[in-house]
């Protein structure tokens, strides 16, 4: 099998970047359908309006969440109004949902993130919920987005659980792709890991150590230093190219066995991600010292390490096996692991990082 890496056809970072979007847009079409929340439109708009020129734009309001009824729904408005491109501005749901209005017509899709809160900017990959919000599968797509533009000036001023939450999402990039390799799986976009995707997975992860504690502290008080900027690109581009072309593994399988608890609805996917990860690495049975590392990590940025921060207050051991069992589901990704997993083996697993978590908090 080929070894493959996707990546977007521009990605484009900076501050004030996104007074450009309709001349970036020009290389796609004249109308834009953008995507995004009532309170998103408000922020964007009067940046977009600098440099829109004679682009015609088409505002729409996300009814949030990522399923099919809302991605039907949003065919039929553009269908409607005829526009060349679709736009997906916000957060990770957003983008998922513009990517997949825009493969299902066959059109460009321009994700612009105003947040770095999870790695799905760049990918060719839309995760699919039911209409109440548990994980149904995932759509993979021909390509990765046209482009991906960050004002990295709106996306620092974003509250810091957002980056926080986007670190948590890309904690897992390369201990999943190093899985990945372990077991010659094959990644998100149908082939083998290169060692440009290896590489740039590890190096999102040495980008959360060496940067992470001083840019969540820096977005705490609303400014943007270039370890904001280190973290912006580590949470977007190299975890989305690095898990994409990486591939997937357990901690993502643990995320989406934990939809199926009510109370984790109200933590982001990165948050719950990170969780994951702890978990795979104790099925792993991963040295100490890694351990360590992501636990005074998760621990100092505020990510969850126990059941109790999930929300998860009363631990109930067959609701914890129903987790287990559905990240072991046939079409997850926990058969990219190098060994077999069990369900059992997930609840011992789970249960084991959060006496973990327990124990050092």
């Amino acid at each position: 099998m080929a070894q493959i890496i996707g990546s977007p056809t521009r990605y484009i970072q900076g501050k004030g970047e996104l007074k450009n979007l309709c001349e970036y847009a020009k290389n796609f079409g004249e109308s834009l359908f953008v995507l995004t929340s009532a309170s998103g439109r408000k922020r964007v708009e009067p940046s977009i309006n600098e440099g829109k020129g004679d682009t015609e734009i088409t505002y729409d309001v996300f009814n949030g969440e990522c399923c099919m009824t809302e991605i039907n729904r949003l065919i039929e408005v553009v269908k409607g109004v005829g526009s060349d491109i679709i736009v997906g501005i916000g957060g990770g749901k957003i983008h998922d949902t513009a990517k997949a209005v825009a493969y299902y017509m066959h059109k460009p899709v321009i994700i612009v993130p105003t947040i770095a809160s999870t790695d799905a900017p760049c990918s060719a990959l839309s995760v699919i919920y039911s209409d109440e919000g548990v994980f149904e599968k995932y759509l993979f797509l021909p390509s990765s987005p046209n482009m991906v533009l960050v004002d990295t000036g709106i996306v620092s001023k974003a509250p810091a659980r957002l980056l926080i939450s986007g670190m948590g999402d890309a904690l897992a990039t390369y201990f999943e792709a190093r899985a990945c390799k372990r077991s010659d799986a094959s990644n998100c976009v149908g082939g083998k890991c290169t060692l440009a995707a290896m590489n740039l997975a590890e190096l999102c992860y040495n980008t959360l150590i060496d940067s992470g504690i001083q840019a969540m502290t820096a977005v705490k008080e609303g400014i943007c230093t270039k370890a904001v900027e280190n973290i912006i690109e580590a949470n977007t581009y190299l975890s989305g190219i690095g898990f994409e072309s990486g591939g997937l593994a357990g901690a993502h399988a643990i995320h989406n066995g934990l939809t199926a608890i009510p109370e984790t609805h109200k933590l982001y996917h990165g948050e719950k991600v990170a969780f994951g990860t702890l978990v795979q690495l104790v099925l792993e049975d991963a040295g100490e010292d890694e351990i360590m590392e992501v636990i005074d990590f998760c621990t100092e940025t505020g990510l969850p390490i126990t059941l109790k921060e999930l929300g998860i207050t009363e631990v109930k051991p067959e609701q914890i096996m129903e987790v287990a069992e559905l990240s072991c589901a046939e079409d997850d990704t926990m058969g990219n692991m190098p060994f077999e997993v069990t369900p059992d083996d997930v609840y011992a697993a789970i249960m084991g990082a959060d006496a973990l978590g327990r124990y050092y908090t």
